[in-house]
């Protein structure tokens, strides 16, 4: 039994289906990608395993556990916490108070004060600017907000939606660091990122999703290698200019 399993998962937006009878595992420890183009599904699945969408058919088992008819905030106290496209923050508040929403389900104060200590130790940014408004941040700092806010929750399974969209290369360099960090940690990430070469150099196991269905997958390596990834998604980043 894997740490999160997903079976037959379909979604729809009234009469579209926008996800349709995806199938996929994550164990515990792991970085597993989902990639594909806009518009694949992607997105969606993140947030129906987070409970912010209802699927139509399928199953999403959490530990061996169904959490798929569960309402968002108890999935979050399961320790499944999703940090969105787009960052979602609150921009007329401080850096501090989005960090402690993130832990509203909590009622450890003193381990809410050392999650917090730790956030700013791992996001020195933060810390200095801790009393500074969220919306007069960078983009690569809004980020580095986004997944701290996720982790004062003190996830089991960490979603991240597009979490370098928008940054500069050094800044993405910093982002999945982290990323790796936390995994080193025992934090188990599930990871929907359109840089895809970068994704699959950081993940153990990948799922390809296309039109909302299932494409190729295996491990990072083995999509990194695979000439039907490379063509889609990967391009010259692999391949090299045409004629080189």
């Amino acid at each position: 039994m894997s740490f999160l399993e997903v079976h037959g998962l379909t979604v729809a937006y009234g009469a579209i289906e926008a996800v349709r009878g995806v199938t996929f595992s994550v164990e515990r420890g792991e970085i597993v990608s989902l990639i594909g183009s806009n518009g694949a599904g992607k997105t969606t699945t993140l947030r129906t395993i987070s409970g912010l969408l209802r699927p139509v058919s399928g199953e999403v088992l959490l530990d061996g556990e169904p959490i798929h008819r569960l309402p968002a905030h108890e999935i979050l106290a399961r320790g499944v916490a999703h940090s969105p496209e787009g960052r979602r923050l609150f921009t007329r508040m401080t850096v501090e108070e989005n960090l402690r929403l993130g832990a509203y389900t909590r009622r450890d104060e003193h381990g809410v004060q050392e999650d917090l200590e730790k956030i700013y130790t791992t996001f020195p940014v933060l810390a200095q600017r801790r009393r500074d408004k969220a919306g007069l941040f960078s983009g690569g700092e809004q980020q580095m907000l986004a997944i701290g806010r996720a982790l004062m929750s003190r996830p089991q399974l960490l979603m991240l939606d597009e979490p370098s969209m928008g940054l500069s290369p050094i800044m993405t360099q910093k982002i999945f660091a982290t990323i790796r960090g936390l995994q080193a940690e025992g934090t188990t990430v599930l990871l929907v990122e359109q840089n895809a070469l970068a994704a699959l150099a950081l993940s153990q196991y990948a799922y390809v999703i296309d039109l909302g269905r299932n494409g190729v997958s295996g491990t990072g390596h083995e999509l990194l290698a695979d000439p039907r990834v490379q063509e889609a998604y990967l391009g010259d980043a692999v391949t090299g200019p045409r004629g080189e």
